[in-house]
């Protein structure tokens, strides 16, 4: 298994919340845990649909109104509609940034521009109705489907911080196989490394994506490639609860049913035990398999990006 973590990756991220002076007010939204704790293995691209788009900074603020399918983006008191303008960059935009090679999205949340969701939809009179996602985040959806993107506000939860940080080396990975490789071998391997990562996430996922390789030979390259990413994506956006986790824990113990000792055995049960209560974080029973896998030369084990799967220094499975 080669390192996915030994270079940093590539980002989008709303602008403001590195510190750079674009909100309407003429001040910033500065995230130090973005900026400064990830920005250690993350290479920032900052955007601000606003500003980028020729508005000034400060500006008048605006909000989100009209119909939630076919949303405007307005001003709230002189009622301007930058809609169009912001839908023309957005296009250009769009172009450079697949450029960039991002790996996912941070947005801003309940901006009208670049929140993902939460925000306020409002009636012409001014009132608000309904909550959905801003102009530019909605079109970079729609644009980046199966891109891994989060608000700044959830990641603050370590659990979808943790969900989040997955999916993202999760498309880095499954894009550097179609770079490097994009053969059936590599298919193969791709997914053998990702089996209990995907597990944690989804079993409906796993057990379709097992499949769709299992019939790989059956199917054209560029068919099996779309159909493979589609679902390893969807799969990955399912939350890796603590059930899902300890069954795959569970399963991973099942490798050592004759290997360990009844004092290592008991040892291991415990720690997934008191994981699965609560009383202890993820890292602790990851971290006794991983010795045990290393130890009894499990290869299959060795190789899963679920026991390998986040920097260590970032110890996000510590608060899991």
């Amino acid at each position: 298994m080669i390192s996915s973590h030994s270079r940093k990756i590539r980002i989008g991220i709303s602008s403001c919340l590195l510190g750079n002076a674009v909100r309407y007010d003429g001040g910033h939204k500065l995230d130090h845990y973005l900026a400064e704790t990830l920005g250690s293995y993350i290479d920032w691209v900052p955007v601000c649909p606003e500003v980028e788009c020729g508005l000034p900074a400060p500006r008048e603020a605006m909000r989100v109104v009209g119909e939630t399918e076919d949303p405007r983006l307005v001003t709230v008191h002189t009622t301007v509609d930058h809609t169009i303008r912001m839908t023309r960059w957005a296009k250009t935009k769009f172009a450079k940034l697949e450029h960039e090679e991002l790996c996912g999205f941070v947005f801003k949340t309940r901006s009208p521009s670049c929140g993902m969701r939460g925000v306020r939809i409002h009636i012409e009179a001014g009132m608000p109705y309904a909550t959905g996602s801003g102009i530019f985040a909605n079109a970079f959806a729609k644009r980046f489907p199966l891109m891994p993107a989060e608000d700044d506000e959830r990641l603050r939860d370590p659990s979808l911080r943790l969900n989040f940080i997955e999916r993202i080396f999760t498309y880095r990975r499954w894009r550097d196989y179609i770079r490097k490789d994009g053969s059936l071998s590599g298919l193969v391997v791709f997914h053998t490394e990702h089996e209990l990562l995907i597990m944690a996430h989804s079993r409906k996922h796993y057990t379709m994506l097992g499949r769709m390789i299992a019939a790989a030979k059956q199917m054209r390259r560029n068919e099996l490639h779309g159909k493979y990413y589609e679902t390893l994506m969807e799969g990955m956006g399912c939350p890796a609860t603590v059930k899902k986790n300890t069954n795959v824990l569970q399963h991973m113990a099942g490798y050592f049913k004759k290997a360990l000792s009844v004092n290592d055995t008991k040892e291991l049960q415990e720690a997934i035990a008191n994981y699965h209560d609560g009383l202890l974080p993820l890292i602790v029973p990851l971290t006794l398999l991983r010795h045990y896998a290393r130890q009894h030369q499990e290869e299959y084990l060795c190789r899963q990006y679920y026991l390998h799967a986040d920097p260590a220094e970032m110890m996000l499975r510590n608060h899991v």
